[in-house]
């Protein structure tokens, strides 16, 4: 589950930033919760080195699809970042493919069976890098054009730019109407393509990983509406 929150007042985001400390107590103390982030959030198109600190995240990896809706609707921690915040929205995900490592651990391994509609829309990609600090100014000097060229696709239901760490660890995740939208922004030559060709020709990431999901379903809105069921563009 990826738990999106917005907290628009200043007093609400002090609350949450001393919550990156406290409610790791919160989820150390949930076993349910086999693996879990808070991130941050970046501010324009969701995908830059300028934090958004109204925007913040829970991701958790749970057994199941019940236990993750149980838990993320009941648990204290979730109920009290949802009594604070203006907006609240979970987007529930059944991981299909994923490779690479964060925090030394697969935390999307293939422990669940691929959905028989594995290939069905929408689906949401998630990529995760520690970005090596001799390649900061280069990785964020592409992050600009990356960010304009997901912004303008007219596919793309959702975009967000997330990281625990500012600048050196940095989480993108996107929804995609199906895997042809997905596959046609990722391969096509432009902006993000000569990215990912600088970041390889580099080795710029000390450690990375890359999934996809299928949206199984959400709870909550954001800004009032479900990401999901509106068919323009939404950014974070």
């Amino acid at each position: 589950s990826l738990s999106l929150f917005r907290f628009q007042s200043v007093w609400s985001r002090l609350w949450v930033l001393g919550q990156m400390g406290a409610s790791r107590l919160d989820l150390g103390r949930m076993p349910e919760a086999r693996f879990w982030k808070l991130c941050g959030s970046g501010s324009g198109e969701g995908f830059t080195p300028v934090p958004n600190t109204q925007v913040w995240a829970i991701l958790a990896v749970w057994d199941d699809e019940e236990t993750a809706r149980r838990l993320t609707e009941e648990s204290p921690v979730y109920q009290r970042w949802r009594r604070r915040s203006d907006d609240a929205w979970t987007v529930f995900l059944g991981p299909t493919s994923a490779r690479g490592n964060w925090s030394g651990k697969a935390p999307f391994a293939a422990e669940w069976p691929a959905p028989e509609t594995a290939n069905a829309g929408p689906l949401a990609a998630l990529t995760r890098a520690t970005i090596k600090p001799s390649a900061l100014p280069r990785f964020w000097a592409k992050e600009p054009d990356v960010s304009r060229a997901i912004g303008l696709d007219p596919n793309v239901i959702f975009k967000i730019g997330i990281g625990e760490v500012p600048w050196f660890h940095q989480v993108t995740f996107s929804i995609w109407p199906d895997t042809d939208a997905m596959a046609a922004f990722a391969r096509k030559d432009g902006p993000h393509a000569r990215a990912i060709r600088a970041v390889r020709d580099g080795k710029w990431f000390r450690e990375e990983l890359y999934a996809r999901f299928q949206v199984l379903g959400s709870a909550g809105s954001w800004e009032g509406l479900d990401p999901l069921k509106i068919t323009e563009r939404h950014a974070a």
